[in-house]
């Protein structure tokens, strides 16, 4: 579906994956979703009213464990399942629109944004890595390709949430 009127042949809505702040109780959480493409920080060893004021600050939807913290946050998700598996069941059933297939655009590290990495003639890629696109995270630097890891977490996630292509 287009828009039409104003922007002929260009689409009059944006749609785009919700940016998250998940608290110290979510670390996997926070880098899985980073590996769908998620925007999502991670903060560790953090008082509540910071974790609350960057949230809204942000724009972000807070992901947590703590009852009383998400009681106090506007948008906040309580997750109340122990597991990576039940936590992102449950996100999916709260945020339908969260992305379910791995996207080389997060660092699953430090939450930046990846770049294609050009080839290096001076440096031949390792052999299972021949054609393949490397990407590199434009703030720390850390390399990532399509490998068996990745293959790895799309069976993970086919598993987990009903619906999801492997």
């Amino acid at each position: 579906m287009t828009g039409k009127g104003k922007f002929p042949g260009r689409r009059w809505w944006v749609v785009t994956a919700p940016r998250f702040l998940a608290d110290e109780m979510l670390g996997r959480l926070a880098r899985y979703l980073r590996m769908v493409g998620c925007d999502t920080t991670y903060v560790r060893g953090w008082p509540d009213d910071a974790i609350v004021a960057r949230a809204r600050e942000e724009g972000r939807i807070l992901l947590t464990r703590d009852r009383a913290l998400a009681a106090r946050t506007p948008a906040a998700i309580l997750l109340t399942g122990v597991d990576l598996p039940d936590q992102l069941r449950q996100l999916v059933h709260a945020l339908p629109q969260v992305p379910r297939e791995v996207a080389f655009v997060r660092c699953t590290l430090c939450n930046g944004d990846l770049l294609p990495v050009p080839a290096d003639p001076d440096r031949p890629p390792r052999p299972e890595r021949a054609g393949t696109p490397v990407f590199a995270c434009a703030s720390c630097g850390h390399r990532y390709w399509e490998g068996s890891h990745t293959s790895d977490v799309r069976r993970h996630l086919a598993a987990w949430i009903p619906g999801t292509a492997e």
